[in-house]
């Protein structure tokens, strides 16, 4: 059996993070990987990187307009950069690893035997592998629904759709969370007739009632058909295209679905967007007395450490938020804990923003205006739209809207909506003010440039008044 310092299962962020700091730090370390096009985890290879290479790259399309043909030739140009891009990321990844001497890149499916112990399964047979300390990144898989018909070749998850080099004229996507309404509008804006099937009564159903809306007006605007109370029936292969049968259940969270109960609905492509699940079935966890939640993720403490001694768990694997920037700050209290003074943990890293790219982009932080009043604050909230603001006007962006949700007794920012140009540098700047707990009239009094997006929380913030 082969014996190191440290043993990293996933070469995703914080893996491949993490196989670096302890390689620096003088350790024998063992990375396992599956897959040789997963070098640097989903975010490089087939999620955030090339899905916002793409996002780019259909908003351009949709600014020079066009035939058809022209769109489809745009987009197969805009998957041969994507292409590119991640390989590139790939292998700056990979040679961040197998540069180190002192550290081994072991290729295959790795699954416990033992209180930190390995098998490593790959086509040369199995290597056993030991180790002082284990560290699972295994990340997290699409969800896929029990429906007639799901193994079509035309089915995809969003990994798989942007494999596919011809744009799809016809797109029908199976949920409206934030996958889905970014794929939704990425392909409307390379051409593509989408529609959007959200088993709920609204999209983003979790999300601010007035920001949703908002978002679902202005994709809908752009030609994207939304239908919510809908419930994929069985998908049928019917020569180069599928057939989807759907139901509508009740009535539309927004309009009257009236009389629309069975739906038969044509496409070149399906995206099921439904969500995504911890990748943890096949580590056979309990041969090392790792626990795993009802959800099949690993149960972690503040530190990250697992239910065995000496094994911590990042990332998606966890079951936690699902954002490669969350990963990579698993990986920093991960190290904290195994090489510092343990003093950063999950509890401390303060709120946590997301983004996703439809067009505008939709930014979020902290609690919307129900979570608050539900937690017990007092709340005030302050709502601008982009249309007053000079420099969505001068960047001729002035769908969408930003909403403040502010304590009434301490003044500070309990959350923010951002749906508007640049949303998704703006709420880094939200967050530094949250973290220091900052009051509002922080950003009401602050002095920004001219003109700019930020300096439009000037005005939101006044709007609230003066704190009482």
């Amino acid at each position: 059996m082969e014996h190191y310092d440290a043993a990293v299962i996933g070469f995703g962020t914080a893996g491949r993070a993490l196989g670096a700091a302890l390689a620096d730090a003088g350790q024998k370390v063992a990375v396992v990987e599956r897959s040789d096009a997963m070098f640097g985890g989903a975010c490089v290879n087939n999620a955030c990187i090339p899905t916002k290479a793409l996002v780019q790259s259909a908003r351009l399309s949709a600014a020079e307009g066009g035939s058809i043909i022209q769109q489809e030739q745009r987009y197969e140009a805009a998957v041969e950069r994507m292409d590119r891009m991640r390989a590139k990321a790939r292998e700056r990844n990979y040679r961040s690893l197998a540069d180190r001497d002192t550290v081994s890149i072991v290729m295959g499916h790795a699954s416990f035997s033992g209180p930190r112990q390995l098998v490593v399964a790959a086509d040369g047979g199995k290597r056993r592998i030991s180790a002082d300390r284990m560290f699972i990144d295994s990340g997290s898989v699409p969800r896929l629904p029990s429906i007639p018909g799901i193994d079509s070749p035309r089915v995809y998850v969003s990994s798989s759709l942007i494999e596919v080099r011809t744009l799809p004229r016809q797109l029908i996507i199976v949920g409206g969370g934030f996958v889905g309404l970014e794929f939704a509008s990425m392909y409307a804006d390379f051409g593509a007739q989408v529609t959007v099937l959200q088993h709920g009564p609204s999209v983003l159903e979790d999300e601010d009632e007035q920001t949703s809306s908002a978002v679902r007006a202005s994709l809908e605007e752009r030609d994207i058909e939304i239908i919510c109370n809908a419930e994929v029936e069985r998908i049928d292969d019917e020569h180069d295209r599928v057939l989807v049968h759907a139901r509508i259940n009740g009535q539309d969270g927004e309009r009257d679905a009236g009389t629309r109960r069975e739906l038969l609905l044509p496409a070149h492509a399906v995206l099921i967007a439904i969500g995504r699940t911890p990748n943890t079935d096949d580590l056979n966890l309990e041969a090392a007395g790792i626990a795993r939640s009802e959800h099949g993720g690993i149960v972690v403490d503040e530190h990250l450490r697992t239910s065995a001694p000496n094994v911590w768990a990042m990332g998606d694997c966890t079951g936690g938020m699902q954002f490669t920037y969350v990963a990579y700050d698993d990986f920093r209290i991960v190290r904290d804990d195994v090489l510092g003074d343990g003093a950063r943990t999950t509890e401390n890293r303060g709120a946590i923003p997301r983004c996703t790219f439809v067009h505008p982009p939709f930014a979020r932080i902290g609690m919307t205006a129900r979570e608050a009043h539900d937690a017990g604050f007092s709340v005030r909230t302050a709502t601008l739209p982009s249309k007053s603001i000079s420099q969505a006007s001068i960047l001729q962006e002035e769908t969408g809207l930003m909403k403040a949700v502010v304590d009434a007794r301490s003044d500070l920012v309990l959350g923010m909506d951002l749906f508007c140009e640049d949303a998704q540098e703006l709420v880094n700047l939200v967050k530094i003010v949250m973290d220091a707990r900052m009051p509002a009239t922080a950003l009401r009094d602050a002095v920004f440039t001219h003109p700019s997006m930020t300096e439009a929380f000037n005005n939101l913030f006044a709007a609230l008044g003066d704190p009482s």
